[in-house]
């Protein structure tokens, strides 16, 4: 051959080259996941693009695939929270969702995902999903929504009532029902309250104490006996407001982000056991999701509101009566001026079924202070338009009198009554200094002023539609023979209620 035909020989044979490696790499550079198993040729694969999957709590959905050349192979679960899309498939590239449901259980849990073919070794996915509670549901028998016994709404109900009883230091104590120096309660001292005039009684509630601190169980015997003394309310026709309490404070002092997810394990757990416990009684009885949650800022009053949300929740989830139970939202320290800045009323499946709680114990150097707490300056002995002390000057009221009353009472009515929101005023009151070591010069006027705060609070709470709850703690009605040792004190609220 000559060199000239040689050298065009070579080159001929270069480019067919080039064009050949030109059409492989095209081939390859478009190809899909096919391309694994035509690369395969003769052998077997099954690959899988993930060998474990972690869910969160919630139920929700993860994608896998499986790539196979072979015929046919199928997918299985050995867990009843695990779905599949589909159980078996063919060869090729195949998209499989993996859905998980909700963990409600207060430990992580873990199954496997099996992918199976004749004459191949199987392969296995480990799924794996957070714990959903720090407590186990107690939720477990729900029942459809009962409308029985439970026509009113709250503001329906809110008309029925008409002045309110405080049964104080008893069922909340820490330590036991006597361990704040009251008597177990009794039907005929509940009766005692209603033959006084009273139609509605809050009922202050203590559970963690008699709750197991690993799985918030609450004490069968203690949800019996707060149910019986329910029942002695009810056989009297009186309207009850059952609450979580102070408790040691794992709500109330608790309303910050960092114990967000604590807390509202524990609200749900117990209000999961209360309301199924005395899911059977009617309108009667009505729930209230805190006492006196402590709030400064919208921070903290964005985390109340969100233990609120779970009481609703909660309460509505477990059916029956409660589906339609008027719930009542505690305000911001129950303060009515920071309820007024502050709160909004969660959502409810159920229109028209909840109130809010206020207290007012105002001014507090009238009310409730001693000259011990020095940081709020000196305790007032006198009060009013009528009641002030020639005698002892410096104990008449300086601030909080008629007009700061009436400006709270129309704020608490404009806020939520006039949008259709009954207001309970949980807490009232104000007492009389005529111990032996707080003894009023001017004991005369001191004990006319403190009927006058009674009677007057009273009639503007009614006046403004907010429905009061006087604070006793067995100060005014003797809790073990159902004598009347305050008759000033019952006198003043019946007034007030005239």
């Amino acid at each position: 051959m000559k060199k000239t035909n040689r050298k065009l020989f070579a080159i001929t044979l270069m480019v067919f080259a080039l064009i050949g490696f030109w059409a492989c790499s095209k081939d390859n550079s478009t190809e899909d996941d096919t391309g694994d198993l035509r690369a395969a040729k003769g052998r077997k694969i099954l690959t899988v693009s993930s060998s474990s999957l972690h869910f969160q709590e919630g139920e929700s959905s993860q994608e896998i695939s499986i790539t196979t050349n072979i015929d046919a192979w199928t997918i299985s679960n050995n867990a009843n929270w695990i779905t599949l899309s589909q159980t078996s498939g063919i060869a090729g590239t195949t998209a499989i969702t993996v859905t998980v449901s909700e963990n409600t259980d207060a430990s992580e849990r873990s199954a496997n995902i099996t992918i199976s073919a004749n004459q191949f070794k199987s392969q296995n996915i480990l799924v794996t999903q957070a714990n959903g509670a720090l407590y186990p549901s107690y939720n477990t028998n729900p029942i459809p929504a009962d409308a029985t016994g439970m026509s009113s709404n709250a503001v329906e109900l809110a008309a029925k009532m008409k002045l309110g009883w405080n049964i104080g230091n008893t069922l909340e104590a820490i330590g036991g029902e006597n361990a704040w120096g009251n008597p177990n309660i009794t039907k005929e001292y509940v009766t005692a309250v209603k033959n006084l005039g009273f139609n509605a009684i809050r009922l202050p509630c203590a559970w963690d104490q008699y709750a197991d601190q690993t799985t918030a169980k609450i004490d069968e015997a203690w949800m019996n006996r707060v149910k019986e003394v329910l029942q002695y309310c009810v056989d009297n026709d009186m309207y009850v407001l059952l609450n979580i309490h102070w408790d040691g404070g794992w709500l109330e002092n608790n309303c910050t982000p960092e114990k967000k997810e604590s807390v509202n394990a524990k609200q749900k757990a117990f209000w999961e056991q209360i309301a199924t416990a005395m899911r059977d009684f009617d309108e009667h009885i009505m729930f209230a999701s805190a006492n006196e949650p402590g709030i400064e800022n919208a921070v903290e009053m964005d985390v109340l509101h969100s233990y609120h949300q779970t009481f609703v929740n909660t309460v509505r989830s477990t059916g029956g009566r409660n589906s339609y139970r008027v719930l009542v939202m505690q305000g911001p320290s129950t303060n009515i001026e920071k309820s007024n800045d502050l709160m909004n009323m969660p959502t409810d499946e159920v229109e028209g079924r909840m109130m809010a709680e206020v207290h007012f114990y105002s001014p507090s150097q009238f009310c409730i202070l001693l000259d011990g707490d020095a940081s709020w300056g000196k305790m007032f002995y006198y009060w009013g338009a009528g009641h002030h002390s020639t005698i002892e000057p410096d104990r008449n009221a300086t601030w909080g009198e008629e007009d700061a009353v009436d400006v709270s009472m129309s704020i608490a009515k404009a806020k939520f009554i006039d949008n259709g929101i009954p207001v309970i005023l949980g807490e009232y009151g104000a007492y009389r200094r005529d111990n032996s070591q707080y003894v009023p010069q001017d004991l005369e006027t001191h004990n006319d002023a403190v009927d006058y705060w009674i009677t007057y609070v009273t009639k503007q709470a009614l006046a403004n539609g907010l429905i009061p709850f006087w604070w006793d703690t067995g100060g005014s009605l003797d809790r073990n023979n159902f004598t009347v040792k305050d008759q000033r004190t019952i006198d003043a609220i019946i007034a007030g209620g005239n």
